[in-house]
Formats: structure tokens, sequence, C-alpha cells
């Protein structure tokens, strides 16, 4: 059984991985100042409460966008399991071509979702992660890595409105129940849910077309998704277990025996 961690800005999610299975799935906040033993104290705290030893562990992965948090959690995991965990980066074999400008530039976490692709899905295909940032990330009929766009997330747009516009309350993340509002907080709700929604449309009918395929898969995954990706008129599929397959598939590339 292995240890995964997807580290994203706002939250961290771990899991176990027994053999493709993941399992005890739990979401903690990505905190730049938590040390090792912190980090340590909550991974054993989370693995007991689901039964599980770290004797159990026998291998650990780390996909993160977070530079100290990685060193963090890379540290609590050599305390905790006396194993050195491998964290997505130069160096590590993922099998996804990427074919951009720097590829240094993509985020581990794109990368980990297409590798899941490759090995899950049919390509052409786009990759929708909703967190922090909406990502959008484009493969080519032949798997190839070819680009994508960045978009500020739900919850990060809503908080810089309510913080610039001073009679505009905090809401919560619930659809419409019109796209016209009929009063301040559906206004908010038809323009965060549905406007982000109508985007992702936009975003997919532009994308498409310069894939110039007519069948595209298109994957959704991340924790706002579930909230938007119902109400959009492409057929997307949610997975909410995307970037743990990656995970998982990248680690059996590098440590097959």
């Amino acid at each position: 059984m292995i240890l995964a961690f997807d580290v994203g800005n706002t939250h961290t999610v771990m899991g176990c991985i027994d053999q493709g299975k993941t399992r005890n799935i739990t979401r903690i906040k990505s905190d730049k100042s938590k040390t090792e033993y912190e980090y340590a104290a909550t991974i054993k705290m989370l693995l007991s409460f689901s039964g599980v030893m770290t004797e159990d562990i026998d291998g650990a992965i780390i996909s993160s966008v977070v530079p100290p948090v990685t060193a963090s959690l890379t540290k609590a995991v050599e305390l905790l399991c006396k194993i050195k965990p491998m964290v997505v980066g130069a160096g590590v074999k993922t099998g996804v071509n990427i074919q951009i400008d720097n590829p240094a530039e993509v985020g581990s976490d794109l990368v980990v979702g297409a590798a899941a692709v490759l090995k899950y899905y049919k390509v052409p295909a786009i990759i929708i992660d909703m967190g922090t940032a909406t990502t959008f990330s484009a493969l080519d009929d032949s798997g190839a890595f070819v680009g994508g766009a960045i978009v500020p997330g739900v919850v990060l747009s809503l908080n810089a409105l309510t913080e610039g516009a001073s009679l505009l309350p905090r809401i919560p993340l619930e659809p419409p129940k019109a796209a016209i509002g009929r009063n301040t907080i559906e206004c908010m709700k038809s323009g965060s849910i549905l406007g982000s929604a109508a985007m992702v449309d936009g975003m997919l009918d532009r994308m498409k077309k310069e894939l110039s395929q007519n069948e595209v898969t298109v994957i959704a995954t991340g924790g706002i998704a579930p909230s938007v990706v119902p109400l959009c008129r492409h057929e997307i599929t949610l997975d909410d277990e995307l970037l743990f397959k990656g995970l998982w598939v990248i680690y059996e590339k590098n440590c097959r025996r």
C-alpha cells in the first residue's frame, strides 16, 4: 500500500492506494507554516482513524504545486514510515509527452492528470481541474500534452468579489434557481455557478475546434467540479479519483520491479 498526496494551493488531498484501488481519501488544509512534525501527527491520526498502520505503508508519492508543503510532507512521511516519498517532477517518468514552449512550466498536478487520462480514457481529451484555479489541459490524438488554459477558480473569484464590493455577502456554492436572479444572492449564484458552467462550455467549444477532432473526451476533477459540471451542456465525465489514478500510474512506472 502506498500513501499518495495531491497538494493544491488551498487543500491537500491524501489517500491510500492498494494495487490501484484508492481508499481513505481525506482533505486537509495546505498550510505552508506547518512543520514536518505537525504534518506527521496529522497523517498518523488520519491513518489510525481509517485503521491503517504506518507499517502497512511501503511507498509514497507526492504531487504538489506548493513547494513549502512539499518539503514538510516529504520529511513527515520519512519520519512516520521510514521511506522517502517520490515527488513528481524532473527525473520522474510520467509517460506524458509535453509539447509546449517550456515543458518545465507545466504543474505536476496537470502532468498527473494527463498520465491518468492516457491510461484510462481515450484521446484526444480535455481535462478540467476545478480547485483554487480552474485549469484546462488538452491532449491531442497522439496523447501529447499540447497546452491548455488557466482561469481563476469559482471560490477565488467569489472571494475577490465580496472583498472588493462592500455590499455583497459571502454565499454558499449552490446552483441558482434561474439564470435571471431576483435578489442579490440569487444573482451572485447565477453569475458564479452558471457563469462558470457557461465559461467551461465556451472554452470546450473553442478547444475542441483547435484540436480539429469531432470526438473529444472531456474529464473533470477537483473539489468544485461537482457544483459546476452538472450545469454544463457538454458531455463531461466527473472523476474524483483522477489524480490518484495518475499518481498510481506514475508510481508504477518508476517503481515496477
